[in-house]
């Protein structure tokens, strides 16, 4: 296990840890906060589906030279791990776990198995991560679908850009006042994210 797994496996068992002290309507209520997210993502599958589907098969999977899922090179969020374990089954929570505590030895995500991505509901970042190639015969052949993108991408910013109140920072501070810290509590912890906080009045 590498320092980006033992990363993972820490923030994944914090996450578990602090779902299991809260109470069903503690866990209703965190359900209820993540609904607009969960309606976002959902658009966002649907889009892909629709203009990307056949693309990224011929271009990418098919001649093995994907770009996407890369090993240990998927940026994930605090609030990405909260929101995939209110979806997941305790058993899918453990075979995350199960996996992240083997050597990968491979060239792929650790989270990618024959069976495809392991996490009920993927990292925001592998959700919104089109390579330039796809996005180029798409585009080109579809404008409205360019804007239709632009659109996604800036409903994302305002899910996780702190320059307002976003769900990501909500989510983090749910377990910070637990009593509870992990590295990738990034607008939490990352300077950068806190400079943007404190320049729009949030600190």
């Amino acid at each position: 296990m590498n320092d980006y797994q033992q990363e993972q496996l820490e923030t994944l068992r914090i996450v578990r840890q602090g779902l299991a002290r809260m109470d069903a309507s503690e866990r209703s209520a965190l359900k209820n906060e993540i609904g607009p997210y969960d309606r976002f993502r959902q658009a966002v599958d649907d889009f892909l589906q629709r203009h990307f589907s056949d693309v990224c098969t011929r271009l990418c999977y098919q001649s093995r030279t994907s770009a996407c899922c890369s090993k240990d090179g998927i940026i994930t969020f605090f609030a990405d791990a909260v929101v995939n374990a209110l979806h997941a089954t305790p058993g899918q929570l453990d075979r995350m776990e199960a996996v992240l505590q083997q050597a990968n030895n491979g060239h792929r995500c650790v989270y990618l198995t024959e069976d495809g991505c392991i996490w009920a509901v993927r990292p925001v970042v592998c959700a919104m991560f089109l390579c330039d190639r796809a996005m180029e015969t798409v585009f080109e052949a579809d404008p409205r679908a360019k804007m239709q993108w632009q659109e996604l991408r800036r409903q994302e910013k305002s899910f996780k850009w702190p320059d307002q109140p976003v769900l990501f920072d909500g989510l983090e501070k749910v377990f910070l006042d637990m009593g509870y810290r992990s590295s990738l509590m990034h607008l939490n912890l990352s300077p950068g994210l806190l400079m943007v906080k404190k320049k729009a009045g949030l600190l």
